[in-house]
């Protein structure tokens, strides 16, 4: 069997447009002839790759060149009874196959540069938002400030260990009940957090002021913190407890009962 014909089987055979008794030649000659197997994986490889790179869009220039490839190859081969496109066609061929891949590998490399460079711009922002924050949480002078800057941290997203201290600091021990509401308000938002959670309860012992203290137990109630019905048990019975807080920690023991 010449060369060029062993090349035109063997393209068909790797696209499965062989009859049975082609395949059986083929596949005898790949046993008996260590070249033709050769053959056979190089051309297996320039097709597979091609195949691979259909996926992708071409530019218009690829395109222009791939087709005058094509139409000269076909030309070329008009000398021959079957159409046949040699394996020096296929490798140009896999070449601009490998140029379209290496143009998406170079899209997908930029755009993962601008999602990184993106991300750096949030965090940088998120940095300055939780400075702003921290800042206005501290103004001892302007409770106005400390509630905005609860306010702020309930506009995030997302949160970190120093906002929910600063804001636990603020909901315990700040003199002033809007800014301890705020706070409130900021913390319930995180409250899938066990930590956060678990600072709620913890908060309903050191509070004293009835409006927070209400606020928190129907917050307590709405999570379903079952580890809050202790300090209410002991609300209700507290004879320094004003009534109505009592009466929404004894309505609140009956739902989380």
């Amino acid at each position: 069997m010449n060369k060029e014909t062993l090349e035109t089987l063997l393209i068909d055979y790797i696209d499965g447009r062989l009859t049975r008794e082609e395949r059986f030649q083929v596949e005898q000659e790949l046993v008996k002839n260590p070249e033709a197997y050769k053959l056979y994986e190089q051309l297996k490889e320039v097709i597979h790759a091609m195949e691979r790179s259909s996926r992708l869009e071409p530019s218009a220039a690829l395109s222009t060149s791939f087709d005058k490839l094509l139409k000269d190859e076909i030309a070329a081969s008009k000398k021959t009874k079957v159409i046949f496109l040699r394996p020096a066609f296929y490798r140009v061929a896999a070449a601009i196959a490998l140029l379209v891949i290496g143009a998406g590998a170079g899209y997908w490399i930029s755009k993962y540069q601008r999602q990184q460079e993106e991300i750096a711009v949030i965090q940088k922002q998120m940095q300055e938002t939780k400075l702003l924050l921290m800042s206005m949480l501290d103004n001892e002078n302007s409770a106005s400030q400390r509630v905005l800057g609860a306010t702020v941290a309930l506009k995030l997203d997302k949160t970190d260990q120093e906002i929910i201290n600063a804001l636990k600091n603020a909901l315990n021990e700040d003199p002033n009940t809007n800014v301890r509401l705020a706070a409130l308000d900021a913390l319930n938002k995180f409250n899938k957090e066990p930590y956060v959670r678990s600072l709620l309860v913890t908060s309903l012992s050191s509070q004293k002021d009835p409006i927070v203290q209400i606020a928190l137990i129907r917050i307590l109630v709405e999570i379903k913190a079952k580890g809050a019905v202790k300090e209410l048990e002991r609300i209700t019975t507290d004879d320094e407890v004003l009534k109505e807080v009592k009466d929404e920690a004894h309505a609140g023991l009956m739902k989380l009962s």
